[in-house]
C-alpha cells in the first residue's frame, strides 16, 4: 500500500493496532524513565570504561529507542479496516494451491499483526508484503497464477477475502 506522498502504509488488525500503540506509550514513558535510572545508576558507580552494568543498560537504552522510533513509524502510517478482497492485498485473507489441491490459507499483512511467536493469530499464518509469496500475490486476482522464490514455485490464488476478526 502506498499514501499519495509516496510514504508506505500498513494494515493493522484493530487489536494489532491497539496492542502496539499501549507498547509504544510504555516504551516511551515508564520503559524510558526505568534505563535512565539505571544509567545514572551505573554512573554513580564510578569508572564508565569498564562499568559493566552502564554499557549494559546503554544497550538496552539504545534498543529501546530503536523500537520507539520503529513503533512510532508504524502506526503514524498504518490503516484498520476491511479491505476490498478483489485482490491480494493486506487484511485479506488469501489461500493458494501449490498444486494438486495442496492448499493453504494465510493472512496477507504486516508480521507485526501476529499474535504469538511462531507468526500466528491463532492458527493462521501471517505472511508479510515483504515475503516472496506476498511480493509475488500483491495486487494479483483469484485464478491468477504466481511464482516466487528460488526454487520458482508457483501457485494458484484460489480465494481471497477480507479478515474479519
Amino acid at each position: 500500500m502506498s499514501t499519495q506522498a509516496g510514504q508506505q502504509t500498513t494494515w493493522l488488525t484493530q487489536e494489532a493496532y491497539d496492542r502496539l500503540k499501549a507498547e509504544l506509550e510504555q516504551k516511551s514513558g515508564p520503559g524510558r524513565a526505568e534505563i535512565v535510572a539505571k544509567i545514572e545508576a551505573a554512573r554513580e558507580e564510578g569508572d564508565l570504561k569498564e562499568n559493566g552494568g552502564y554499557h549494559a543498560a546503554k544497550e538496552e537504552q539504545g534498543k529501546l529507542e530503536a523500537r520507539i522510533k520503529m513503533l512510532t513509524a508504524l502506526l503514524r502510517d498504518a490503516r484498520t479496516g476491511v479491505p476490498s478482497g478483489d485482490v491480494a492485498e493486506e487484511g485479506c485473507l488469501v489461500t493458494v494451491d501449490f498444486g494438486g489441491g495442496d492448499l493453504e490459507t494465510f493472512l496477507f499483512a504486516n508480521r507485526e499483526n501476529a499474535t504469538d511467536e511462531g507468526g500466528k493469530i491463532g492458527s493462521l499464518d501471517v505472511y508479510s508484503p515483504e515475503s516472496p509469496l506476498g511480493q509475488a500475490i500483491s495486487g494479483h486476482k483469484v485464478g491468477d497464477q504466481v511464482t516466487f522464490g528460488e526454487r520458482s514455485i508457483t501457485v494458484t490464488i484460489t480465494a481471497i477475502e477480507p479478515y474479519r476478526p
